[in-house]
């Protein structure tokens, strides 16, 4: 049996404010649990989004590597390093958030990074075609990857909220609305226990009175 809550007056006013206290906590029970389902499904659809944003960051990052490992393999180590301190530039990153469920969840967004082969600062005789498509595969990359980042904080925070949903639901459903419940039972068998006291007591001093008149 569950506990029961201390310090309850045994009175007719206490049971009706558990009462209320119980249709209150069954309301918010449901909503939570309608909450929590809602949560999980949008929980599976950003899960999805993410195993695609990690394959696409995977496969564009192996093919960038691969063509900066060949162009690396003919212009050499030294010159490499040298071309990528000329190709050095800021990246503009706004950041916004939406809301999925009361949860918010961050919107990151960068301009097109992809520039033409003249934009990049390098000479075409001193290069090769490999470190043009390295180039290129880099900067496409960097877009997928704040994807990644945008939906990977994403799962982060609405698992983070639907744990909190659950500790909520589980809390109402195995502790406070079985000890309300309890309360409400003891104070019912306690006020008829009361009751048949009074009765008690009554029966003896009427039967008392009878005996003196007599």
């Amino acid at each position: 049996m569950a506990d029961i809550l201390q310090n309850v007056k045994p009175t007719r006013m206490e049971l009706l404010k558990l009462r209320r206290r119980v249709k209150l906590a069954d309301k918010g029970h449901r909503l939570l649990k309608e909450k929590r389902d809602a949560l999980i499904s949008e929980f599976m659809i950003v899960i999805k989004e993410y195993k695609d944003a990690r394959k696409r960051v995977e496969e564009n990052l192996k093919v960038a590597f691969y063509n900066l490992l060949m162009a690396e393999v003919l212009l050499g180590s030294r010159d490499l390093e040298q071309i990528s301190g000329i190709t050095l530039r800021d990246i503009n990153l706004d950041f916004m958030t939406k809301n999925i469920m009361g949860v918010s969840v961050p919107v990151m967004k960068v301009d097109n990074l992809i520039r033409r082969v003249h934009e990049r600062g390098y000479g075409f005789l001193s290069t090769n075609a490999k470190l043009d498509d390295a180039a290129r595969n880099f900067e496409e990359s960097i877009g997928s990857i704040v994807k990644l980042a945008e939906v990977e904080e994403s799962v982060r925070r609405i698992a983070e909220e639907v744990e909190k949903t659950k500790r909520r639901v589980n809390a109402l459903e195995y502790i406070v609305i079985p000890r309300l419940k309890a309360t409400i039972k003891h104070i019912e068998m306690r006020m008829e226990e009361i009751e048949r006291e009074s009765f008690l007591r009554l029966k003896k001093i009427k039967a008392s009175l009878e005996a003196r008149k007599k």
